[in-house]
């Protein structure tokens, strides 16, 4: 093997179009652009633009809102939790919260928090430490022997206490 030997694998790299290289090229003289025309200029950015006429985006009424300080949860079933139990990822002694849902690979992120819905079956002793529950995850949860303990939201910054 010698340096000269080296070369990229095939389709590593793309060959580039080489326009405006004369008629026989296929892409000569107006080099792909049609004819002239806005379009045909370099920095051209004409998306939502309909000729002068009010564009669609701006006809349409504005509608809802968007809440800035809305809280995102993560949805669990409880039936999911069991078959990671039954697939030992999660340890049933040790208290089940956030941060051991995302070691267990149950969850991608943390977010603002876990609330655990009541889909499915839970038969293992567990103690939860969750942001909410839905009364029929609850209720299944202390069926099964285990306990549910709801944290309380975070204090918003800015707040005065009372």
């Amino acid at each position: 093997m010698k340096l000269t030997q080296l070369r990229d694998n095939d389709g590593a790299r793309k060959t580039s179009k080489r326009l405006g290289r004369g008629i026989g090229s296929g892409k000569g003289k107006t080099g792909g652009r049609g004819v002239k025309g806005q379009k045909a200029r370099s920095g051209v950015a004409i998306k939502g633009f309909e000729g002068g006429q009010m564009p669609l985006h701006r006809r349409l009424p504005k509608r809802g809102f968007h809440n800035l300080f809305r809280k995102h949860f993560n949805e669990i079933n409880i039936g999911r939790i069991q078959q990671a139990v039954d697939a030992g990822k999660l340890d049933v002694k040790a208290v089940i919260d956030v941060a051991a849902l995302v070691n267990a690979g149950l969850l991608r992120r943390a977010h603002d928090g876990v609330r655990l819905l009541g889909n499915g079956q839970i038969t293992a002793k567990l103690a939860f430490e969750v942001a909410g529950a839905s009364k029929s995850a609850v209720a299944a949860v202390e069926q099964a022997g285990g306990s549910i303990k709801i944290l309380s939201p975070p204090a918003q910054t800015g707040e005065t206490a009372a």
